[in-house]
């Protein structure tokens, strides 16, 4: 496995390595992002991971400098999983003296997590942007816990034309439900023994879905009453268009993304299902 830590660096090194996979991480990983890089193995050529914690999608309130940074634990298990190439910025090379750029996304980054965040999606674009760039991956693979984030990135190399595949892979969780997450270390063992009703929510609108409610305000209660019996805050609960994530009344034959942010103390966790 080969570490780079510049541009030129990781540019000189994609270049033999064929049809690339990429699977851009902010580190502390787990189990989810071996996932990708499992996929990414079946897919193509080579495999290469990003590990940057990316500060221009933190807002100032936000956990930026405490978030994870075990970064000999996750070169480790990249090595294990036969990872050819880390690119490994300092956050002066991704955004050397001067740099003044961003990348706006529109509505679909308006919405959800970018209603609560403002700001945080046009960090995202900007940095899987320069990745891109820099890496030029085949394919590049995201997971559908994050949902919003990976329509994000789809509208972006749709709209500017990268030749840049996006795949998704599923949700990975814990026994119980619970999405795994970086952040899922924040929680207190109170707290986290209360999570996974996030997934009993989610769980029961599939299931009501299934027996034929299309109702969302029906599907959003049933969501909402699990959680509202644990010491979680609700930020949203969503029922929303599977393209533009605007919200719906009723679900019609397009199906819907359902998803939540639910705060236990300072820690935020995210969930979503796919529903038709």
């Amino acid at each position: 496995m080969r570490i780079v830590r510049t541009v030129a660096e990781a540019r000189a090194a994609r270049a033999s390595l064929g049809r690339l996979g990429f699977v851009p991480t902010m580190g502390a990983l787990h189990a989810g992002h071996m996932s990708l890089v499992a996929l990414a193995a079946e897919r193509c050529d080579a495999v290469a991971a990003s590990i940057f914690v990316n500060p221009t999608q933190f807002a100032p309130h936000e956990d930026l400098a405490t978030y994870p940074r075990p970064i000999e634990a996750d070169l480790a298990k990249l090595e294990a999983a036969d990872v050819a190439l880390v690119f490994l910025p300092a956050p002066e090379t991704i955004y050397p003296n001067g740099f003044d750029t961003r990348i706006e996304v529109g509505a679909i980054a308006d919405r959800l997590e970018g209603a609560v965040r403002p700001g945080h999606f046009s960090g995202v674009a900007t940095v899987v942007a320069k990745l891109f760039h820099i890496m030029g991956p085949d394919i590049a693979f995201f997971g559908q816990k994050d949902v919003q984030q990976a329509r994000v990135i789809m509208q972006l190399v749709r709209d500017l034309d990268f030749p840049v595949e996006i795949a998704i892979g599923p949700t990975i969780r814990e026994p119980d439900g619970l999405a795994l997450s970086s952040r899922n270390v924040y929680l207190s063992a109170a707290e986290r023994a209360e999570a996974p009703a996030l997934h009993r929510g989610l769980r029961a609108a599939e299931e009501a879905y299934a027996a034929g409610t299309r109702d969302a305000a029906t599907l959003r209660h049933l969501i909402e009453a699990p959680i509202r019996r644990t010491s979680g805050m609700i930020d949203y609960v969503s029922i929303a268009d599977p393209d533009t994530l605007e919200e719906v009344e009723a679900i019609g034959h397009r199906g819907a993304v359902v998803s939540l942010a639910v705060r236990f103390g300072t820690t935020r966790l995210l969930d979503n299902v796919i529903l038709g």
